[in-house]
């Protein structure tokens, strides 16, 4: 059964689910999807063309779907979409996309935000994505499956984090990081594989050794990038995890990569 606070202000025209529970001061706009078994705590609001997926669960004072944080957006009917089973911890700011950038704004399944985290406008963001709080995601980005950033993060607008990486707290990451890649500092730079989160998600032996060679080679100090990665494509050309790497780098919406700090500029 559906249950919605009497001092909850939900439009008429929103769609709600079966379920699905609305908290004391929430505000639901006239747009809004709210699938099966949603939970919004109090005080949250869910504003302009946004789908919120089943089992999610918002928690208060979070912003989701008001207008993106761009100067160049001028009201287009943009939306957000939102996966299932995520959390959105306190304080959460999501924003739909622009005309700009695809004019909406994804986000997948099972994520966790937590407090003071946002999501950018035309923005990507996997599944099994987990933002720790106050981590800074700016438009136009990709977030891939299974990334973590740490507190304090930072991912400058068009970049983007490959499946299964790992960035540090506090980190100002202005390129792209490679799946698997573990980067820190301010600005980030690569200190190697997310080993730790290999090893969780059940990685073998042989694939870890086999990702390890190859980050050898890719980021050799000698010869051009273009040249490390294709003798990585010939080396281990069968191999799903290192070519994952390979078709990362050569995408052709690759704005430049974090290396090592001795490593060659991408």
């Amino acid at each position: 059964m559906t249950d919605i606070h009497p001092t909850a202000v939900v439009d008429p025209a929103a769609r709600i689910g079966a379920n699905v529970r609305i908290g004391a001061f929430c505000t639901i706009g006239p747009h809004v999807v709210l699938d099966d078994d949603v939970t919004l705590h109090s005080h949250v609001v869910v504003a302009g063309h946004t789908t919120v997926g089943a089992r999610t669960e918002i928690f208060p004072f979070a912003s989701i779907g008001h207008a993106p944080q761009d100067l160049k957006f001028k009201g287009e009917e943009s939306t957000l979409e939102i996966g299932t089973d995520n959390i959105i911890r306190e304080n959460v700011t999501m924003n739909p996309g622009t005309e700009g950038g695809g004019m909406v704004t994804r986000v997948g399944n099972h994520c966790a935000f937590l407090a003071g985290s946002h999501v950018g406008h035309d923005s990507r963001v996997g599944d099994y994505v987990v933002f720790s709080n106050n981590v800074m995601l700016a438009g136009h980005c990709t977030v891939e499956d299974y990334v973590i950033f740490g507190g304090g993060a930072a991912l400058q607008q068009f970049g983007r984090v490959g499946k299964h990486a790992f960035i540090g707290g506090m980190s100002g990451v202005e390129n792209d990081v490679i799946p698997f890649g573990l980067v820190i500092g301010n600005r980030a730079h690569m200190v190697g594989l997310n080993l730790v989160g290999m090893k969780r998600r059940g990685f073998t032996r042989q694939q870890i050794s086999s990702l390890r060679e190859a980050y050898d080679v890719i980021f050799a100090p000698e010869g051009a990038l273009r040249d490390r990665v294709a003798r990585a494509a010939d080396l281990y050309g069968d191999n799903p995890e290192v070519m994952m790497i390979v078709n990362f780098i050569q995408d052709e919406a690759s704005r430049g990569l974090v290396v090592p700090k001795q490593g060659h500029a991408a």
